[in-house]
């Protein structure tokens, strides 16, 4: 198949990354991908012929990446196309699953794994399995809301019963469903225990990466919700070791959106870039466990870095989303702190530039310690070194609760030229 300049992608996967199947769009080196994704958590959760917790979009291949390399991706833009959609607390339902909710539902009735399903009505009790007609979803709301937002999706509201009923009747409608997606649209469901509540927009992708070296459930591709699959008794069961071959594309980092940059690791030949899981809105932590996940259009661009081989994702995030400590130095600072220099005698000082390295772990401390031992891997250095500078420079920010965060520093660019990332970084700081 040859490579595009540009492709248009609209086609998703059942839940699993697997690097056994053919990818079928390619992409050049340094050209785009345009992708209408679906909605993540909920729609997939409770529909449990998705053998995952997000419905991504089929991988892409890049031209000339392989292992050991990474690619560089740029998010030019990401518009939000749902009018409106749903979440809330979720709570697994005994019965309908083997060992994972996410990956392995089952019918409580006729026990067929992985069941078809079809809507009836509206309500908790709406998804149904289609081989017997009983309800099947593996997860219920322990408190929920449905979401409205306005047509230039700088503000949404919670709505009440009436409302929300209203948008559960409409479901696919209200939530701008992808043509090709399976899952069953959330909304469905009308939850409304808060009511009236105002949230600001700010949309990002919580799934953004590169395709694992082994099959992985999409929402489990990180070392948080990847704990799940060790020793799970489903048939993407791994050990702890083999969690390594995780990409981290699955991170839930708030700061991951328009004008960022992600550069990512290339685990397999083409390394498969797939994104999905929008969301509307989310604090640091994502501490409801979910948020507001839509429907949109999301634009990147891509550029492949030979020889990077780095462990897992680094960030470049926009200037105004970056810690006090580790925003670029302004001149009239430049000038201040070569004048004190001079009186301690010192004439050189460091040129240094921001990176956020993401972590990932079964809970904050291991994530923290994974994102400062892959950053003094890469820049060839101490982790005490990372440790000092992320405290005088950066900061240790929480991307997801239980296990994602970004290490942030000022990282001086002798190190950035080690890596041949000083012109990437000094392009978006500069």
């Amino acid at each position: 198949m040859e490579a595009k300049q540009t492709v248009y992608v609209n086609r998703f996967t059942d839940g699993v990354l697997d690097p056994s199947r053919e990818m079928e769009y390619r992409v050049r080196n340094g050209g785009h991908i345009v992708a209408n994704t679906t909605p993540g958590c909920w729609g997939p959760m409770i529909t449990p012929a998705l053998k995952g917790g997000h419905e991504v979009t089929k991988p892409v291949y890049v031209e000339g990446a392989e292992v050991g390399d990474a690619i560089v991706i740029r998010i030019q833009s990401i518009e939000v196309t749902s009018i409106a959609t749903a979440s809330g607390n979720d709570k697994p339902v005994d019965g309908r699953f083997t060992g994972d909710p996410f990956v392995d539902g089952k019918c409580p009735n006729c026990g067929t794994e992985n069941p078809d399903t079809y809507i009836e009505g509206i309500g908790q009790q709406s998804i149904r399995c289609k081989n017997c007609g009983e309800d099947v979803t593996p997860f219920v709301f322990t408190n929920a809301y449905t979401i409205a937002f306005d047509e230039q999706k700088n503000m949404g509201i919670t709505l009440n019963k009436e409302a929300a009923e209203r948008v559960a009747k409409d479901a696919k409608h209200y939530m701008g469903t992808p043509e090709e997606s399976i899952q069953n649209p959330v909304v469905t469901f009308a939850p409304h225990d808060i009511v009236g509540a105002m949230a600001r927009l700010r949309p990002f992708l919580g799934q953004l990466g590169t395709t694992p070296s082994r099959p992985i459930p999409d929402s489990h591709n990180a070392g948080d919700f990847g704990q799940f699959l060790i020793d799970a008794p489903h048939q993407f069961g791994l050990s702890k070791e083999e969690l390594e071959d995780r990409t981290d594309g699955h991170m839930d980092i708030n700061r991951v959106r328009e004008g960022a940059v992600l550069i990512c690791p290339v685990k397999v030949p083409g390394g498969g870039v797939y994104l999905g899981d929008m969301h509307a809105m989310q604090g640091d932590g994502e501490i409801a466990g979910h948020t507001t996940d839509v429907s949109g259009i999301v634009s990147l661009q891509v550029e492949v870095v030979k020889g990077l081989n780095i462990e897992g994702p680094i960030l470049l995030p926009v200037e105004e989303d970056l810690p006090y400590l580790a925003k670029p130095f302004t001149e009239k600072e430049k000038q201040q702190a070569l004048k004190l220099g001079e009186q301690w005698g010192m004439k050189e000082l460091e040129d240094s530039y921001p990176i956020s390295f993401i972590g990932t772990g079964a809970n904050l401390n291991e994530a923290t310690t994974n994102g400062m031992e892959r950053a003094a891997k890469a820049f060839g250095i101490e982790v005490p070194e990372v440790m000092n500078r992320s405290t005088i420079t950066g900061s240790i920010e929480i991307g997801r609760h239980p296990g994602v965060v970004t290490v942030t520093f000022l990282a001086p660019k002798e190190y950035l030229d080690k890596v041949q990332l000083s012109d990437l970084v000094k392009q978006q700081y500069m």
